[in-house]
C-alpha cells in the first residue's frame, strides 16, 4: 500500500473540515493533501441563478462523485490532478482549477464521502464526526451568512427542504461504515492525536 486514504464525513457543521485540517496540519506538508468533496459540485450553466439556487445540493446526485473517484485513483497512481473550484455564491464552477500533486496521505472530506461506495472503497481509515444537531445548524448559519453570501431566510428554507431530510436519508446512515466515530468534532484533540499517531506509524513503516 503506497497511499493511505483517510475519509472524514459527518453532517453539515459537524466540524469535519476542522478535523481534516487538523490532520493535515499534523503531518509534514509534503506528505499529505486534502481533497474536499464540496469542490466537485456539478456545474449547471444552462440554469438561471434562481433555478440553481432551488436545487437540492445535499443529495448525492448534486456532486460529480465519479470525477472525485477518478481523481483519487489518479493520485494513487502517482499522477497529479486538476481539482475543480466551486463558487457557492453563484452555484457555479469557476474556470480555474487547483493543481494537486500526489502524496502518501490523502484526506478526503465531505458530508457524503462515506455514503458513496465508489469513494468509500478506496479508503483505508474512515472517520465520522458526530456532533449534536443544534450545534451543527448554528455553525451552518454562521458559515452561510459570512462565507457564502446567503440570507437567513435562504438558509432556513434550505435546511428544512433539503439539508435535514438528506442528512437523515444519507449522512446519518453512513456512520455505520466508519472505523472511528469522533464526538464533538473540531474540539476533540484526543481523537485527532490518535489518528495522527496511526498515520505517522504508517509513514515510518513505509519509509517516507
Amino acid at each position: 500500500m503506497g497511499t493511505l486514504i483517510i475519509g472524514v464525513a459527518g453532517g453539515t457543521g459537524s466540524g469535519k473540515t476542522t478535523i481534516a485540517r487538523a490532520l493535515l496540519d499534523g503531518l509534514p506538508s509534503s506528505r499529505a493533501i486534502l481533497v474536499q468533496h464540496d469542490s466537485y459540485y456539478r456545474d449547471q450553466p444552462d440554469l438561471t441563478y434562481e433555478q440553481r439556487s432551488a436545487q437540492n445540493y445535499d443529495h448525492p446526485a448534486a456532486l460529480e462523485t465519479e470525477l472525485l473517484a477518478h481523481h483519487l485513483a489518479e493520485l494513487k497512481a502517482g499522477r497529479a490532478i486538476q481539482m475543480p473550484v466551486y463558487d457557492f455564491a453563484t452555484h457555479r464552477r469557476l474556470p480555474e482549477t487547483i493543481p494537486i500533486k500526489p502524496a502518501p496521505v490523502i484526506i478526503v472530506e465531505g458530508i457524503l464521502v462515506l455514503a458513496e461506495k465508489v469513494i468509500r472503497d478506496q479508503m483505508h481509515i474512515k472517520l465520522f464526526v458526530d456532533t449534536a444537531a443544534d450545534i451543527r445548524i448554528m455553525r451552518r448559519i454562521r458559515r452561510d451568512l459570512e462565507e457564502r453570501g446567503r440570507t437567513f431566510a435562504q438558509i432556513r428554507k434550505q435546511y428544512y427542504d433539503t439539508v435535514r431530510p438528506m442528512h437523515q436519508a444519507f449522512v446519518e446512515p453512513s456512520k455505520a461504515f466508519a472505523d472511528v466515530i469522533i464526538p464533538e468534532g473540531g474540539e476533540n484533540r484526543v481523537a485527532v492525536d490518535m489518528v495522527l499517531a496511526r498515520v505517522r506509524q504508517w509513514l515510518q513503516q513505509l519509509g517516507v
